[in-house]
This record gives C-alpha cells, structure tokens and sequence, in this order.
C-alpha cells in the first residue's frame, strides 16, 4: 500500500503536468490565432466596379482561402477624418496584424502610424512609400500605369473614326496624369495628327465618386467629335459610360461613341459602349500580400508591376472581342510586346516632373 507520502508526490507530479499541458495549450491556441487583416478603401467605395472593387475582391479571396480571423474587415470612408479614425482603431483597439491603404488618399496617413506602431505591417496601394518608410514596416505596390494606358491610348486611335479621342480623369493628381500621359502616347503611335481632349472631374476625393459631373465633361467632348473616351475615375466613370450610351441614343446609332474602363474588367458593364478595360491587378496585390503575412513570408519595400508580369494589360473577352479584327488583335499584341521588350520607350509623367 502506497504510503502518504508517495500519494503526495504523485499528486504533485500530475499537478505539474496538468499546469505544463495548460500553459502549452493556451501558448499553442495564442501562436496559432489567426491574423486580423483591416483594409481602408479609398473614397470611390466597394460598388465603383473599379480599383476599390478589385481590392475587395482580393480581400474576399483571402477570407476565403486564408487562414485569417473572421474578424477581419474592410472599410468605406466618407471624408478625411474618417479614414485618420479607422487607421487609428485598427491599430488599437481592434489589433490588427496587417493594416492595408488602398489608393493615394488612405496612404497619406501610413508612414506616421507605421512609425508610431513598429510592430504592426502595412500594406499600401497605389502610392509608393519607399522613402517614407522609416519603421521597415511598410509594403508598397504601385503599377506601371503609363505602359497600360500607352496600350489603351492605341486601341483608341485604331477605334476612332473622327480622329478625336478624349481622356476624362477623377482627382487632378499626379497618378491620373500617368495614365493620361501614357494614353495621349499611345494614341498618337498610331495617328501622330490624333487630336486629345483631356478633362477632370475635381481636385478633391470626392471626384471619384461623382459621375453626373463626369457624365457632363464627356457629353462635352462627345458633341465636339470625340469618339473614344479613356475614363479614369473610378466610381465617376460610369457617367462616362451612360453618356457614350446616351449620345449612340441621339444619333441613332448612326455614330458610334465608345468609353474604355479602367482598374477591374468593365467590359460588361456596357457591351456595346466599352470596348476594353486598362486592368490594373489590384486584386492580387491585396491578396498575395496577405498571403505572404499569413505564411510569414511578408517583405517590406517597394514593388512596380507592369505588362510583362501582367500587373497591367488590357482586357479581351468575349464581351468586346467583337470590336476586333485578328490584324488588329495582332497589332495590339505587337506593340504590348515591344513595350515589354523596350522597343516602345513610354512616356512617364512621375520622370518627366523630375526634369
């Protein structure tokens, strides 16, 4: 028969167990907590059918196919003070892992809060933050914008038949100059004596999300003889699109008036009006940085995609192929080439204000 103090040592040994297993088990269940991912749209909202959209659907795809918590979110500011507030809880009080920017406005308020909360990892789109960058804690994705729209541009001037074609931008910043840049490049590969019309909707967010203005700037270049407008204005574009459909109604479909989409695939949007998009794969930065967060394989810096690891192309599918001819489908692909290939040197607005 055991003695008192045999039962005692044993007690004291499953006692210790018992605490060792718990303390490892809840060190176990907080190491395998899943990351909390806090996104920031910018002002054009999730429904713009453009760059918020396919931020979205990025991060959609990650709650999907990621180990992330349930508890992740994103957000859609309505002003400035807003968008400071959201990046403040997401840091605080809802302890975020990854805090991502997505567009120019959110991403003002990334390096002072990076700074401020070391431990966190930032991810930001659209804006590149190399410089700013003081923590080590910031991704930053842009895309060769210029490049996508020096395609586009001459998709333009092969479509036009007046030899009139027009660009409409959102907020009159330098990333929509880029595009515009690259576009009136483009076009003018194929018609050097190609006439473009520019327009913006505003010089404050709100631009992109007021398409009654852009549908008024487009009509404006559509009665001057414009044919082909390129809009860049995320949820404003598609009163550039409704505009196209309204004159090809006054005409009687007589002259043609044709929109081209921007970010996400528009195409479907309005078949017969949007003849390609300049796709700008915001989607996969948004997912395969949460990716690399998620099997810790995150890397701060800077990174630039373009045509040649398709960040940008345009858009070809069944609902604009009818558009196309197969010598121009070939041309369109020869010249994507040759930008690749730097045959094709396009024009960037960013270099060019640094002359």
């Amino acid at each position: 028969m055991p003695s008192t103090r045999m039962i005692k040592k044993a007690r004291m040994i499953i006692i210790t167990l018992l605490s060792t297993y718990s303390l490892t088990s809840l060190a176990n269940s907080i190491k395998q907590a899943p990351p909390k991912i806090c996104m920031v749209l910018d002002k054009g909202g999730k429904d713009d059918h453009s760059f918020n959209e396919s931020a979205v659907n990025g991060f959609n795809k990650s709650l999907k196919e990621l180990a992330i918590s349930k508890d992740s979110k994103f957000v859609e500011p309505k002003n400035d003070n807003q968008i400071s507030n959201f990046f403040r809880n997401f840091a605080t009080s809802m302890n975020c892992d990854l805090i991502i920017a997505i567009g120019f406005n959110p991403s003002d308020s990334i390096p002072e809060l990076a700074l401020k909360y070391p431990n966190k990892k930032f991810l930001v789109v659209d804006t590149n933050l190399e410089e700013k960058n003081k923590a080590k804690n910031i991704r930053s994705i842009t895309f060769q914008e210029h490049d996508g729209s020096f395609l586009v541009g001459a998709i333009a001037a092969m479509k036009s038949t007046s030899g009139k074609v027009g660009f409409i931008g959102g907020m009159d910043i330098p990333l929509i100059h880029r595009f515009e840049t690259g576009y009136t490049a483009g076009a003018k590969y194929i018609n050097p004596k190609i006439k473009i019309t520019t327009s913006y909707v505003g010089i404050t967010p709100d631009a992109w999300n007021n398409p009654s203005k852009a549908k008024e700037l487009a009509l404006a270049q559509y009665n001057e003889g414009t044919d082909v407008i390129f809009q860049v204005a995320a949820n404003s574009g598609q009163g550039v699109f409704d505009s196209a459909e309204q004159m090809n109604k006054k005409t009687n479909h007589k002259k043609q008036h044709y929109a081209i989409g921007v970010d996400s695939n528009q195409n479907w949007i309005k078949p017969d009006i949007i003849i390609t998009s300049m796709v700008k794969r915001v989607d996969n930065a948004v997912y395969f940085t949460i990716k690399d967060f998620v099997e810790n394989k995150f890397t701060s810096g800077h990174t630039a995609f373009g045509l040649k690891d398709r960040g940008v192309d345009w858009a070809y599918d069944e609902h604009n192929k009818k558009f196309y001819t197969s010598s121009q489908i070939k041309e369109i692909n020869s010249i994507k080439e040759k930008i690749i290939n730097g045959k094709i040197t396009v024009p960037d607005y960013y270099e060019q204000e640094k002359k």
